[in-house]
């Protein structure tokens, strides 16, 4: 008599698969967003406000001529507001150069780190320029509207009253030039100071 000891089959199991669809991509990475410098783009602002402070400054003193009883009241018989207009004139001209290359490094920020620097050397000579421009065209527009007793000068402002009105708002415009300028300096040195290993 054989014995024989057959084994049952082992069922097999299959394990489920999971399929991954081919046309399936990774998520997509989004690239950092550049990050805007916010002081430099401050300081953009405030050199195109001066810009056109010290442009509307010098259109309006340069039109303020006027003609009563054939007698003229022009900025060029006063050589406080010659130095007013030349003073500003310097302003815009510097404003505008200014401007573009403070919009160059915003674009391209590692441009020429001494840049500031200098600006905030040339700010702080231009801001003695233009408010000692601003103070003297004052004087002579305070002296103008209320004359001086003492000296024996009347006041004009009563008989060329477009002159004056011309001259005081130019010299309005003139002070926010001067405050832009300020604003100028100390943003520079807020700049500077972060730059500053600690």
């Amino acid at each position: 008599m054989a014995s024989s000891t057959e084994t049952p089959p082992v069922p097999v199991v299959e394990a489920p698969v999971e399929e991954v669809a081919p046309s399936e991509t990774p998520p997509e990475v989004k690239a950092p967003a550049a990050r805007v410098n916010y002081l430099a783009l401050a300081e953009v602002v405030l050199r195109f406000l001066l810009f056109a402070s010290a442009v509307v400054a010098v259109v309006v003193i340069v039109t303020s001529k006027e003609t009563v009883n054939s007698r003229d009241a022009k900025f060029n018989h006063s050589p406080a507001l010659i130095y007013f207009v030349a003073a500003l004139s310097v302003a815009g001209l510097y404003s505008i150069i200014t401007t573009l290359l403070s919009f160059y490094t915003l674009l391209k920020p590692g441009f020429c780190p001494q840049l500031l620097s200098h600006f905030l050397i040339v700010d702080v000579l231009l801001l003695g320029i233009v408010s000692a421009a601003t103070g003297s065209a004052g004087a002579i527009a305070y002296t103008g509207l209320k004359g001086n007793s003492h000296l024996g000068w009347g006041k004009v402002c009563n008989v060329y009253d477009k002159f004056c009105t011309y001259v005081g708002a130019s010299v309005a415009v003139s002070l926010f030039a001067s405050v832009v300028l300020a604003l100028l300096i100390l943003l520079s040195l807020y700049s500077i100071s972060k730059k500053i290993p600690k």
